[in-house]
């Protein structure tokens, strides 16, 4: 046997060592148990988590949409705040409602999402993309129509999946949120998913140029925001809808970026009663653009 060949096997084998490795070193959910119909609790790299799935009569190649509700939320009290399921379910999707977790420093602080990619805490990234291919393989839903939405922290936290989880979530909605410092920071050059952001006039959590709080926050001011998203893409309306809100959209045939700015809209999931919008009406109407 040459050098050569014997240098060439060692090399193949620590190939395959590497390989096996990462395979062993992949978290799963783990400890997965049925609450009720459609209640589950699971684990996910030794942090608890609940979700609530709901699904259209035949979930088989559905889309899913992954709802992530703000600080201090559930999984239930977000699906009782917005009923999006009763919009989607209808329409062919399949929803999933998540319950964050605490800070792995505070136990008792708040149940949330590592939306600013610290590393001393949670794996929010992984633990999403896992538990979306948990629910492709069980209800086997359409893995290449896999969105996520969001509020207030929940929001922040979609940007992050956009950024660095568009192999898994090909679209994202930002209600009232916006991409926090770290992970603007370490942007790619290019955004891969799609994005609806929804952003109130009034609402002091965004940073905005229009009303000057940019210039006193770490993170990026929103318009700044959608540009990045629409960069090389042509902007193909923009219209008053709702009580004078305007909603401006770019697109081509693979993204698709929408931005409503709601008139005097406050931090909120903006109610039909107040804004005069079906936010999540306009939700599913945006999801059906992706292709």
């Amino acid at each position: 046997m040459t050098r050569k060949t014997i240098c060439l096997m060692a090399a193949v084998m620590a190939i395959m060592l590497c390989l096996c490795s990462c395979s062993t070193t992949k978290q799963n959910l783990e400890d997965i148990v049925t609450i009720s119909s459609g209640h589950f609790a699971c684990t996910y790299d030794g942090v608890k988590h609940d979700f609530i799935v709901d699904t259209p009569e035949n979930p088989v190649g559905s889309s899913l949409v992954i709802m992530l509700p703000g600080a201090g939320g559930t999984a239930e009290s977000f699906r009782q705040s917005t009923l999006f399921h009763e919009k989607a379910c209808p329409n062919g999707y399949t929803v999933v409602y998540v319950t964050g977790a605490p800070d792995p420093k505070d136990s008792s602080s708040a149940t949330s999402w590592n939306h600013n990619g610290r590393k001393d805490s949670n794996d929010d990234v992984g633990f999403l993309k896992t538990l979306a291919s948990f629910i492709q393989d069980k209800y086997h839903t359409d893995p290449n129509r896999c969105f996520a939405a969001g509020f207030s922290n929940g929001a922040f936290m979609c940007h992050r999946l956009a950024l660095e989880a568009s192999d898994t979530f090909s679209a994202v909605i930002s209600v009232a949120g916006t991409i926090s410092d770290n992970t603007w920071n370490s942007r790619p050059k290019d955004c891969k998913a799609s994005l609806l952001q929804i952003a109130g006039e009034k609402d002091d959590v965004i940073p905005k140029h229009s009303d000057n709080s940019a210039r006193y926050s770490a993170f990026p001011a929103i318009e700044e925001v959608i540009d990045y998203y629409a960069n090389g893409l042509e902007s193909t309306d923009v219209r008053k809808i709702g009580k004078d809100s305007t909603l401006t959209e770019y697109g081509d045939f693979s993204r698709h970026v929408w931005f409503l700015y709601v008139k005097d809209g406050r931090h909120s999931w903006s109610a039909e009663s107040v804004t005069g919008i079906d936010t999540n009406a306009l939700i599913i109407d945006f999801l059906s653009q992706m292709k």
